[in-house]
């Protein structure tokens, strides 16, 4: 196990980055790592709105108080400047690209000034310090404004020409924020409501760690989850979904600030969104405040979030009204403020409304010795945790082992060991059953591997039978009940395995019911997010439920989806190679689909070839050049494994190809690609109870693909298979046709 916990995870950042982008990230990473820094501000003003109407006094309101900003006494004059600061960051960095969302970070400088210079500890040089508190910008479209931030408060990742880069190639300030491009970033953020969503994963791994490992005298797990989330992410239902599991689950470290400015990209908010959102936040088990004033209401803020921090039962959800463009005369409160660049002419008036002096991109030198406190403050904050830590391991070995495991990413030494093995004599299994035991094995072995299930756990066959339930009274435990909530599930997965790189979350739910979590399955992959999605009932083998929860299309979907790995394994070992695999992919999510039908175990099969992807399970060729190659996956290798004896028995050279992942198989070298599938044998048939699509490419053009292009049926497994023509029949013809 690795002694400097999360410096192996901030260096394996750093080195991705670099690759990534072919240049330095600009992040230095101390010699020992696992911390983070303090403080944090916010300011200025905001339409004096009614609660009741949807009448607005905003321009006049918005010049008063930028000539109020003048009179201030020292102190909030330093903090109007500085909020200043980060709102024409954002504009001149927009402005320059002619292109992005500078109405947001205008409206919320003062909010996040507070947030991130009073209020957060972090360590600016090491992004990755391990009891840092967390922020998540779930409207991710005003990203300048977590740039800005990161910019004052010295991380290396966001310096001057990086915002002067900002949405241009190679930048390491895109578009929305991106984790694994901008140390800083914690997580990645775009599509409205995911943010908010792993902000809920961020903190539910907070409160388990904290339940596992602290002790009465030494609390060494103890940071807090922030985001800012807006009307559009109000408005979509994964808000909800997951809003509604941190009620439950009494997520007291989880502060949601709510940008209240009652703008969207159609106009006011009104045309669409009239929800008392105060009051279904209440209903769903959060502490509620309003801050009136979130334009230049300093105080008004950090009594809110001294008020938010005192409720430690439930988390809270900041309302704070907020005027979309603070400070343009002709734009704010208008959506046209909201997602496109402010124009020369508007840059100039915004300027002199606010009383801005200074060039484009310029931090003004009061304010920048202001925020450069944050780099010692941040480095005394990470060695005192440091120092705390190594008094927790002296006193407490295994549990700090375990806690470093979880830390660094450190797999246990054999933890592979616990995966069961399996011979053709074990008895045959439905391979979710299979799942289940190598879940359970799993979770003995690994310190960080947890999860749960959309309300299927007894079919998904997912629950840890050797550790309880994660609820609000006994965080401590492992089984997460996500309820009916596929979407917020998996976002909720992706929080929690961007929290700590030894987090090994997995979620499980029908196959067909990706869908409902398909854009937080393209997150995991985006963000590089190893999570383990547990996909059952994985075909038409299913039977008599039917085609609404038969998958057809989803095999190929996933293939189709970049960074991804797609395992359909067809009995024990494949089941067992797939989860060893999935562990140590930690920057790949992986989907497992598996079987609700009984499965034999075959011979050929090895939880060691499943690492590359296809491989021969039998063959009685010589020279690797057999006449045909038939070539299955899951329940229906066994039908290519029988076909192929047919064959045989007629005289003909055959050899059985698993395809278990078709991404490892893309992985490996032409040499043994070759050794698997030679180009000079053409023949080739491929099955498998799901479309065709795509198998074009391991087939080639001369081969035969046998699948189902069409939705399924209500009928026995049985019937189902017989009438869609996924037969041995139809193998042994296909191949024939060939020769």
């Amino acid at each position: 196990m690795a002694s400097t916990s999360s410096l192996a995870f901030s260096q394996a950042l750093l080195s991705r980055a670099i690759s990534h982008n072919g240049s330095e990230n600009h992040v230095s990473v101390p010699a020992f790592s696992v911390l983070k820094s303090t403080s944090t501000r916010t300011s200025f003003f905001h339409s004096q709105r009614s609660a009741s109407t949807s009448s607005y006094s905003i321009l006049p309101l918005v010049r008063a108080a930028a000539v109020e900003t003048m009179d201030t006494t020292t102190d909030s004059t330093l903090v109007d400047k500085s909020v200043n600061t980060i709102r024409f960051l954002a504009v001149d960095a927009v402005e320059k690209a002619k292109s992005g969302h500078p109405g947001l970070p205008m409206g919320c400088a003062p909010m996040s000034h507070i947030l991130y210079d009073e209020v957060m500890r972090y360590n600016p040089k090491n992004p990755y310090w391990f009891n840092r508190d967390r922020f998540v910008l779930s409207a991710g479209h005003g990203c300048m404004l977590q740039y800005a931030l990161l910019h004052l408060a010295g991380y290396d990742s966001v310096r001057e020409e990086d915002l002067k880069s900002f949405r241009q190639w190679g930048s390491k300030t895109p578009g929305h924020p991106e984790n694994f491009e901008t140390p800083g970033v914690e997580v990645t953020t775009g599509p409205l409501g995911q943010g908010i969503a792993n902000a809920v994963g961020l903190a539910l791994a907070e409160k388990h760690l904290a339940a596992r490992f602290n002790k009465p005298d030494n609390e060494i797990v103890d940071h807090y989850t922030y985001s800012i989330i807006g009307d559009g992410c109000q408005m979509e239902g994964i808000t909800n979904e997951v809003c509604s599991l941190a009620g439950h689950w009494g997520l007291g470290k989880l502060i949601a600030f709510y940008d209240d400015n009652h703008i969207s990209i159609d106009g006011d908010t009104e045309i669409a969104f009239t929800e008392n959102v105060d009051k279904r936040f209440e209903a769903l088990g959060w502490h509620v405040i309003w801050v009136k004033n979130g334009n230049n209401g300093y105080d008004e803020i950090r009594a809110a979030i001294k008020e938010a921090k005192a409720v430690t039962d439930k988390p809270t959800l900041i309302k704070v009204t907020t005027t979309i463009g603070y400070g343009s005369p002709n734009k704010a409160n208008s959506y046209s403020v909201h997602g496109a660049a402010l124009g020369e002419k508007e840059v100039e008036a915004t300027r002199n409304n606010l009383g801005w002096p200074y060039e484009p991109f310029q931090v003004p030198e009061d304010v920048k010795s202001h925020w450069s406190r944050h780099t010692p403050e941040g480095a005394a904050l990470e060695a005192d945790w440091n120092t705390k830590f190594a008094a927790y391991e002296k006193k407490y070995p295994e549990e700090a082992e375990e806690l470093k495991s979880i830390i660094s990413g450190d797999l246990p030494a054999g933890w592979e060991k616990a995966l069961p093995t399996y011979t053709p004599e074990s008895p045959g299994d439905a391979t979710r059953n299979l799942s289940q035991q190598c879940l359970n094995a799993l979770a003995k072995s690994v310190p960080g591997f947890l999860g749960g299930s959309a309300d299927l756990a007894s079919s998904n066959m997912t629950l840890l039978k050797a550790f309880g339930d994660f609820q609000n009274a006994t965080p401590e435990g492992r089984n997460l009940r996500f309820g009916v909530r596929e979407h917020g599930m998996g976002a909720i997965c992706n929080g929690i395995a961007l929290h700590s790189p030894g987090f090994i979350p997995y979620c499980a739910t029908f196959f067909v019911f990706t869908d409902y979590m398909r854009a937080a399955m393209r997150i995991s992959a985006l963000s590089e997010a190893g999570v383990m999605y547990v996909m059952t009932h994985d075909s038409i083998g299913l039977g008599e439920d039917g085609p609404t929860h038969q998958p057809i299309e989803h095999l190929s979907s996933f293939r189709a989806m970049p960074n991804i790995m797609m395992f359909r394994p067809a009995d024990g070992n494949e089941t067992a190679g797939a989860y060893k695999i999935a562990v140590t992919r930690r920057n790949t999510p992986s989907v497992l689909a598996l079987s609700r039908q009984k499965l034999p175990q075959l011979p050929g099969t090895s939880i060691e070839n499943v690492e590359r992807g296809g491989y021969t399970i039998s063959d009685n060729s010589t020279g690797n050049k057999p006449d045909v190659i038939l070539i299955g996956t899951g329940s229906e290798l066994e039908i290519a494994a029988q076909a192929g004896e047919e064959l045989r028995k007629e005289g003909k050279t055959v050899r059985v190809v698993s395809f278990v992942c078709w991404e490892l198989f893309d992985e490996q070298t032409d040499a043994y690609k070759e050794s698997v599938l030679p180009s000079d044998v053409s023949a080739r048939v491929s099955i498998e109870a799901g479309s065709t699509f795509g198998w074009g490419k391991i087939v080639g053009g001369k081969g035969k693909s046998i699948g189902i292009d069409s939705f399924g049926a209500s009928a026995p497994a049985g019937k189902l298979y017989k009438e869609f023509g996924i037969t041995i029949e139809a193998v042994v013809a296909a191949a024939k046709s060939l020769f």
